[in-house]
Formats: structure tokens, C-alpha cells, sequence
């Protein structure tokens, strides 16, 4: 051996150890991985293991618990009306992105379909969501409803964690809030969401997506995870409680889960994958039928208005539903008299189908007339932010311009008189308005009575409240059904009576 030869050797054998060192420091990284990594494999170590989570191919959860009557309660703030579930089942294909929810729902609280329970089954597969009624009549639900109902399968610490170690997900933003290790994921199919979980054990603790809601704009839907047991293996939640923006809106007290059993038949049903997508709300329809002189019904769907006119301007009472419906109204009265501006609004209440048009009249300039407690929350409805779906207001931004009524209210000119009065202690809604003419005795309502309804909770108080301001009614303008003579309202309480 040369001298040159033995000193190679030499160089070689004492770069040995530190090659073997670096190289182990490099796996060692790979197997911590990024920050964000190292979140999520705490999750799924927690959960059972990561090859345990990889493995699961359905769940079954079955329960009870309540859905919140969000957007429909007493005043804006309150949340004590609830849905009662039973029955609760939901089935969800994990791999193959479909879910289905079967329940029966009570209401706690006077409502206008009445108090028998309701059987509900709503499901989504892929881009299809749809909802079959008791008689097995599938109909397809709106692609808003299939986005919603896609994001909800993530709600669960099984399949955000499952997602997240997907190759094709995209990790970031690693960080801590509280006690909390927090990261955003973006699934392989670009569904974004941000996953939190315990940084002492490594549950997953609630997983938020983002979604948009007419009347409240971008909000956040968080589910949280509470009351862990040990199932099949894996760790899995017995309490689910889910927010949309401030308020709860379901909570899921858990009796049974079953990891890879059988979740039945869960693709669509054929009318529903058939039937064309439903890419938003339907096409304004808008009639009208002069009621009295300078009156109009404004109707044509299952939502109306009306039109009053003065001497300089017109008045609209009801901006409902959606930017569509609202915009196409407003079209509507300034056709049926094109030399006046509409430049008011007169609200009924806060319930989100009867002030979900209230931005776009905002942007259209009207002053909002409403109940006091309204006030706040109309305030608060125009400053919101409207990115994921913009919105009439936000491609055209006008202040607000509010004038508030808590008992009365007298809006009139030389031509016109309208008084609004409080629709007090009616149980559908604290915050109701109804409007009389008192020349042409007509009453306008909205929800208090719906002339032909099978069942009329709300009417005995609003002929309460027709006899405590000693209205003399002839005809009742409704903004759902057909206009009735005030007998048919009397008639709805003398029928409780035989």
C-alpha cells in the first residue's frame, strides 16, 4: 500500500462518523416534518395512529341534540328556539366524499308549520345535494347547500386529519392560540379549512371552514369536539357543537359510533343527480295588482311587498329574500310610476326572509324604516363583509339610513297615510310591524296570518292587537298567501272554538 492510498483510507474512515451523523439528523427532520406536519401527525397519533386513520372507509353516528332556528328567532340576538333532534343518523363515506344525515326534528317554540315532529333526510354526493321528503320524493338543493354540506363531512377529526395527511393537501400557517396548535388546510379537492388541537394530548379540538349566508356575508363555521372515547381503536368525539358566526347552531350529544360499517346506499338518487344544478336563486317573478288607489301588491312568488305611493316619492313595505327578489321589486315600483324615486323601505321584521334584500335596497339608496330592536342588527348586517359572494352593497357601497318605530309609527303626506304599529307579544317574532291604511281600512302583516294555511299560531294575537288600536280592517294585504277579508282572519279563532 502507498503511502497516498493509506491516507485516503484514513480521510475516509474518520469521515465516517460524521456522515453517519448528518444523515441521521436528515431523517430525523423528515420524520418531524414541517411545523404544520407536526401538527397534524399529533392529531392522527392522538386519534389512534396515522395508518389507523388512513384506514377508515365509513362512519356511523347516531344521537340526538338540537338545530338552532338561526336567522328565524324572537329578536336578532336571541337564541332559546330550537329544533329538538331524535333519531339521529349520520352516514358518511369517507373516501368517496359523500354524507348523509337522517333525523326527526320538534320544535320547542310556536311554529308556522306547526308542532308535529318532521322527518328529515339531506345528503350530498360529490357536487350534488339533495334533500327527500317523507313521501321519498328526491329533490336536488342548491349548490350552495352541496358546498355547505361537502365542508361538513371535514367536520369531523376523522376525516380533517385523514385529508390533511393527504400528499396532495396543502399545509400552513403553523401556529399556537391559548393552549390550542393551530394550522390551515387545504384538501386535495381545494376545500380550506383550519384545523385546532390540543397541545397537551393532541386531539383535535374544532376544525373551521368559511361559507357565505345572505343577510350576515363571509362567516365562519366552527365545529368543536368535546367528550372523547375510545371506538374501534380510534379516539372519537361523543360531543359535537357547531357555531355559524356567533351563534350555536347544532349540537350532537353522540349514542353510537361505528367505524367501517355498513353506510348503505348514499349516492344521490337518481331525480336529484339527474335534475339540473341549482346554481342560485330563482328568477324574480314580480306582479302587481293595484289594491287600492296608490297600492300595489307586489307579488308573483312566495314572498311580497307593497308599493305605496305619495305625492314626491313611493314607499315600499317588505324588501325580502335575496338581492333578486329585492332589486327586481324595486324595478317594479319604479315602472309601475317612473317620475317618482322609491326611497324608503318599511321592514316587518328581522326573520332572514323577510330582510335579506335589505342590503340591496341599502345599496339603492332607501332608508330602512324598522322596530327599535332591529336597529343594532341592521347595523351591524350593512358593515359585514361580503367577499365570498359579492353582494348589491358591496359592488356599491351606501351608508345606511335608518329611522326606527317601537310602538307607532305615522309616515304621511297630503295624499298618502300609513301608520305602522307594533305587532306586541305575537310568538313569532318580538320585532313585528304591521301597516294600516286607515282611509282605504287595509292591513298589511307579514307571518302574523297567512290566509289558507292549515294551521295559524300567530293569529289570535294579531286580532289582539288589531282590536287594542281599534283598527277598522276590511282587507288583509298578506306578504305570503292572497289577500282575504278580515273575516277570514276572524275565522281562524272561531274555528277553535267549535
Amino acid at each position: 500500500m502507498t503511502l497516498r492510498s493509506a491516507g485516503t483510507r484514513l480521510r475516509r474512515m474518520n469521515r465516517t462518523p460524521v456522515f453517519a451523523l448528518l444523515t441521521a439528523a436528515a431523517i430525523s427532520a423528515c420524520a418531524k416534518g414541517t411545523p404544520e406536519q407536526q401538527i397534524v401527525n399529533s392529531a392522527a397519533a392522538a386519534l389512534g395512529g396515522r395508518d389507523r386513520v388512513l384506514a377508515v372507509k365509513t362512519l356511523l353516528i347516531e344521537g340526538e341534540g338540537s338545530n338552532a332556528n338561526l336567522g328565524q328567532d324572537m329578536t336578532p340576538d336571541a337564541t332559546g328556539q330550537q329544533f329538538l333532534l331524535s333519531g339521529y343518523k349520520r352516514s358518511v363515506d369517507v373516501a368517496g366524499g359523500r354524507a348523509r344525515v337522517e333525523q326527526t326534528r320538534t320544535p320547542n317554540f310556536a311554529y308556522f308549520q306547526g308542532q308535529a315532529p318532521q322527518t328529515q333526510v339531506l345528503g350530498v354526493d360529490g357536487d350534488v345535494a339533495y334533500n327527500i321528503a317523507a313521501n321519498g320524493t328526491a329533490t336536488r338543493a342548491p349548490n350552495a347547500a352541496a358546498r355547505d354540506r361537502r365542508a361538513e363531512i371535514y367536520h369531523h377529526p376523522i376525516t380533517i386529519v385523514r385529508a390533511a395527511l393527504d400528499p396532495a393537501a396543502k399545509l400552513a400557517n403553523a401556529r399556537t392560540a391559548g393552549d390550542q396548535r393551530v394550522v390551515d388546510i387545504t384538501t386535495a379537492n381545494g376545500l380550506a379549512f383550519t384545523l385546532a388541537i390540543d397541545s397537551a394530548g393532541g386531539l383535535p379540538a374544532r376544525v373551521v371552514s368559511m361559507s357565505e349566508n345572505t343577510n350576515m356575508g363571509d362567516v365562519a363555521i366552527e365545529t368543536s369536539f368535546a367528550n372523547y372515547q375510545d371506538v374501534s381503536g380510534l379516539k372519537l368525539p361523543s360531543r359535537m357543537t357547531t357555531k355559524t358566526d356567533k351563534y350555536t347552531t347544532a349540537e350532537i350529544r353522540v349514542t353510537k359510533q361505528t367505524v367501517d360499517g355498513d353506510a348503505g346506499d348514499l349516492a344521490a338518487p337518481a331525480a336529484a343527480a339527474s335534475a339540473a344544478p341549482v346554481t342560485g336563486p330563482p328568477p324574480a317573478n314580480v306582479t302587481a295588482e293595484e289594491v287600492a288607489k296608490g297600492i300595489w301588491l307586489l307579488a308573483g312568488q312566495s314572498h311580497h311587498s307593497v308599493l305605496v305611493e305619495f305625492t314626491d316619492h313611493l314607499m315600499l313595505i317588505e324588501a325580502p329574500q335575496n338581492d333578486t327578489r329585492t332589486l327586481a321589486v324595486i324595478a317594479k315600483a319604479r315602472e309601475l310610476r317612473p317620475g317618482k324615486p322609491v326611497n324608503h323601505v318599511v321592514n316587518s321584521h328581522h326573520h332572514f326572509d323577510h330582510s335579506g334584500g335589505i342590503r340591496a335596497a341599502v345599496s339603492e339608496g332607501l332608508t330602512v324604516t324598522t322596530h327599535k330592536a332591529n336597529a343594532a342588527y341592521y347595523q351591524d348586517s350593512v358593515g359585514r363583509a361580503h367577499t365570498l359572494v359579492p353582494d348589491a352593497l358591496s359592488k356599491n357601497p351606501k351608508p345606511l339610513k335608518l329611522e326606527t318605530a317601537e310602538d307607532a309609527l305615522v309616515i304621511k303626506d297630503d295624499k298618502m297615510t300609513v301608520q305602522l304599529f307594533h305587532i306586541d307579544g305575537n310568538p313569532h317574532a318580538d320585532t313585528l310591524l304591521m301597516a294600516y291604511f286607515p282611509k282605504e281600512r287595509i292591513l298589511v302583516e307579514a307571518d302574523a296570518f297567512t290566509p289558507g294555511a292549515a294551521v295559524q299560531p300567530y293569529a289570535a294575537n294579531l286580532l289582539e292587537n288589531i282590536k287594542k288600536h281599534n283598527l277598522r280592517v276590511d282587507r288583509v294585504v298578506p306578504l305570503h298567501g292572497t289577500i282575504a277579508p278580515f273575516s277570514e282572519l276572524v275565522k281562524t279563532q272561531a274555528a277553535k272554538t267549535n
